[in-house]
């Protein structure tokens, strides 16, 4: 039933595409909401990464920042670097009200997801705070995880996770900044107890945010968590710079 689902939801955003023709989230071009050129400028991130925190490193294993300090997550990985067309699709998604490039980026993350061979019971997204839901009318992040759990027949749980205290933006905060301020921040339902969860954001960049919702994950009674993002913002490393 629900691979039926999913086939009537991008049904659905295919009908809307006859009725209203899309522009590209990543260059603006019309015709299409995540065009074929752009698709292929994304820079999956793959290669040698820490086990933990999947940022780029030169050897496998464990990075010295997660064995300092581990994160709640069992592991952290993201599909794509955060730059552009990911990053202005993304921001198109979050600032635009553009919510059908949610089903568009999830159908191209959706063979990056399957071939982790994680074995999950449901998908989470991060929540907004009460005033950002407000205001934005919609969780972008949730526009994407909808269609990756119904494209993979697993569970979308999007009230199984809330935010119990009203946080700032993480932009320009360093990582202890960071970490103070999601802390506590998240509060799990009961339903998640026994249940291996892949809780999902848009963008990590020291991957505070999604270790405090494990940490909730996991005082709920959840059996295990992973952490997904659409893209990786990466500092520092050599490689690309958010």
């Amino acid at each position: 039933m629900k691979k039926i689902s999913y086939a009537l939801y991008r049904s659905l955003w295919n009908a809307l595409d006859l009725l209203f023709p899309p522009v590209c989230g990543g260059c603006g071009k019309v015709g299409a909401r995540w065009c074929v050129e752009c698709q292929g400028r994304v820079q999956i991130l793959n290669g040698t990464m820490c086990e933990v925190c999947g940022l780029p490193q030169d050897a496998n294993g464990i990075c010295d920042i997660c064995s300092a300090e581990r994160p709640h997550f069992h592991a952290l990985r993201a599909w794509a670097v955060f730059e552009d067309p990911v990053r202005k699709a993304l921001h198109r998604l979050k600032y635009r009200r553009d919510v059908a490039l949610g089903d568009a980026l999830a159908a191209q993350m959706l063979q990056y997801v399957r071939e982790l061979n994680w074995d999950i019971d449901m998908i989470v997204p991060i929540p907004l705070g009460r005033q950002r839901q407000k205001e934005r009318g919609y969780n972008q992040v949730g526009m994407i995880a909808k269609p990756l759990a119904l494209a993979m027949d697993i569970q979308f749980a999007p009230k199984a996770l809330v935010r119990c205290k009203e946080t700032r933006s993480q932009v320009g905060l360093s990582k202890q900044e960071r970490q103070k301020n999601v802390g506590g921040a998240f509060q799990a339902s009961a339903g998640v107890k026994g249940k291996t969860i892949l809780v999902l954001d848009d963008v990590s960049t020291t991957g505070s945010t999604l270790s405090s919702s494990a940490e909730a994950l996991f005082a709920s009674g959840a059996k295990n968590v992973y952490a997904l993002t659409v893209a990786r913002a990466l500092p520092y490393h050599g490689l690309k710079h958010a």
